[in-house]
């Protein structure tokens, strides 16, 4: 029932492309002459694979922060749908929960969807095709992947990195600041603990480890910002006050 679920959700996705055909310039987006997908002077948003099945770009589309088109290029949609027909249980649901996403976005959402129908043979990796698309469009490529985005920036193509957005957007946290966390793991050095915030953000607290399985009140000592994301160091708030 699972598996022919997951065909069904496939087939009403490519039957959506039959369904917005009639709004491309040649009845086919794809040909050798560069479409024109522009929205009101905002740039195209060609999706790479990573970040459609990641599913946060539906929830940046239902925000309504995203302007212009999303293009959803033909080889990234095979590339899903041979991850969704994977034999490796793990790959075949990331693979599924990816086509979910796209027919989330194109259903639910308020936003404008496009699938380009052409391919670039001389290409064989879709990193590279996805690139020379953004190219062709003189559009933006939306990732989460370290790579593509440094090999796109190199040349030439500007990359929404989700990861990157993710970051900004946290909240700012600043030393001296109190919180309670829960400590649930020894961290590196000896004494110290690992908690987590609800974003994600790691918390190395001195002399936590004697606290683990527990909910403690800190004090932040120090924040490392890092292209990886952010790590805040603290120490427990009796232990601070003590000195």
């Amino acid at each position: 029932a699972n598996i022919g679920l997951g065909y069904l959700g496939i087939n009403i996705f490519l039957e959506k492309k039959e369904e917005i055909s009639h709004l491309l310039p040649s009845g086919k987006f794809g040909g050798k002459d560069k479409p024109n997908v522009k929205v009101e002077g905002y740039k195209p948003k060609v999706l790479d694979t990573s970040v459609i099945i990641d599913g946060r770009i539906a929830d940046i589309c239902e925000t309504g922060f995203l302007e212009g088109k999303l293009v959803i290029p033909s080889f990234v949609l095979d590339e899903l749908r041979h991850i969704a027909d994977s034999s490796d249980l793990l790959k075949r649901n990331r693979g599924r929960r990816g086509l979910d996403i796209l027919n989330k976005i194109q259903k639910e959402l308020n936003a404008t969807v496009e699938i380009y129908e052409g391919d670039f043979e001389d290409i064989v990796e879709v990193d590279s095709k996805l690139v020379r698309l953004a190219q062709l469009l003189e559009g933006q490529i939306i990732t989460n992947d370290y790579n593509l985005n440094k090999v796109a920036e190199l040349q030439g193509v500007q990359v929404l990195n989700i990861n990157e957005l993710a970051n900004a957007v946290k909240p700012v946290v600043l030393p001296g600041e109190e919180m309670v966390v829960q400590v649930i793991k020894d961290g590196k050095e000896s004494g110290q603990g690992v908690a987590y915030l609800d974003d994600g953000t790691m918390i190395v607290v001195d002399g936590g480890r004697k606290h683990i399985g527990k909910n403690i009140g800190v004090l932040v000592t120090s924040v490392l910002q890092t292209a990886a994301g952010r790590m805040i160091f603290a120490k427990p708030k009796q232990e601070q006050k003590a000195l």
